[in-house]
């Protein structure tokens, strides 16, 4: 069996219901991923890595026997091959490894609505520059917002305000380099949503922007703002 078919039927098993276990990580499965790393106090970025797996093993002696009863025999054998992690975007400390040298293996991806750059605003822009290794991701994510939010929600929640993509430079106050500088990373919205502002200062730590964040965290993305309450106009397709 597939890992993806793997992890649908363990999280289910134990109480995390993921729909049908069809081997699609679409936003259930992932909700429930990260539901399970929470009640297990692992970081919930909704990526099946090895802490995930780990504790699914470990845990498996305490699902109830009623419930492995009605999951197809197949779907609670240990997955075969190699365990690949579910949009596993790299940890801060391995971009180079995985988007490779700063700056490199750009491409631009097709807005499905147009942005207003944030330093320019009577400028609208129809396309984003982004790594080929999280463009495709991006992508799907921008359709979603186009169908979640109207134009008018979008204006409302700042969401159509650019503010960065790739941009390679250091972070603020660090010698460490931005996520920005691999092309991994968008900003919105940063006159709302300053970097150390916190929820509810912040635009888009509402409770309007919840299905915006959700998009982002159905593929894996990582929002600052979520995680750690502040710089809440950024996310990376990258983990901390």
């Amino acid at each position: 069996m597939t890992f993806e078919r793997w992890i649908q039927s363990r999280l289910t098993s134990h109480g995390y219901p993921c729909g049908v276990i069809d081997g699609k990580i679409g936003p259930i499965t992932t909700a429930a991923l990260m539901q399970f790393e929470r009640d297990n106090e692992l970081f919930p970025d909704g990526l099946a890595d090895e802490r995930v797996v780990k504790a699914l093993r470990a845990s498996a002696s305490a699902v109830s026997p009623n419930v492995m009863s009605h999951l197809p025999d197949r779907d609670n054998e240990e997955p075969k091959g190699n365990v690949i992690p579910l949009n596993a975007w790299p940890r801060q400390k391995d971009l180079t490894t995985f988007y490779g040298r700063r700056g490199t293996n750009q491409t631009a991806i097709i807005l499905p609505f147009p942005m207003k750059l944030a330093w320019k605003k009577q400028q609208l822009i129809t396309k984003m520059t982004l790594n080929k290794r999280c463009a495709e991701s991006a992508s799907r994510c921008f359709q979603r917002i186009s169908e979640v939010y109207n134009e008018k929600a979008r204006l409302e929640l700042g969401i159509d305000i650019f503010s960065g993509s790739l941009n390679v430079r250091k972070m603020r106050g660090s010698n460490r380099w931005s996520t920005h500088s691999w092309g991994c990373a968008i900003d919105f919205d940063n006159q709302r949503n300053g970097l150390h502002w916190h929820k509810p200062k912040a635009r888009l730590s509402h409770d309007d922007a919840r299905p915006f964040w959700e998009i982002w965290e159905a593929e894996g993305w990582l929002s600052l703002g979520r995680a750690r309450n502040f710089d809440w106009m950024h996310v990376q397709a990258a983990r901390l």
